[in-house]
């Protein structure tokens, strides 16, 4: 089976999921798994303290870096996994040859 066929079907179960999800539950709120596990580990030990105080946290001045920082930190990521499909494609295209 070629490549561009178990791609296609991945992208569509995977939007199949997304929105099966959505039609399920379409008043569910949006959260992550840090509120989650907040909400667990309190219910399990009320006086449990997440970060010692000790330790320099780094909390940014708005949302708005807040949002830039994970956006570099995304494309950066891009950027690797990329450059790693880029180079092994290019491997695999010279020992073809």
């Amino acid at each position: 089976m070629k490549l561009e066929y178990i791609v296609g079907i991945i992208a569509i179960l995977f939007i199949f999921q997304f929105f099966y999800g959505v039609a399920i539950h379409p008043d569910a709120e949006y959260g992550g798994a840090d509120g989650e596990a907040e909400n667990v580990i309190t219910a399990i030990d009320p006086t449990y303290e997440a970060w010692d105080p000790g330790l320099p946290t780094f909390e940014p001045q708005s949302g708005e870096i807040e949002s830039l920082l994970f956006a570099l930190q995304a494309a950066f990521g891009a950027i690797i996994i990329g450059y790693f499909f880029g180079y092994y494609r290019g491997k695999n295209q010279v020992n073809k040859q």
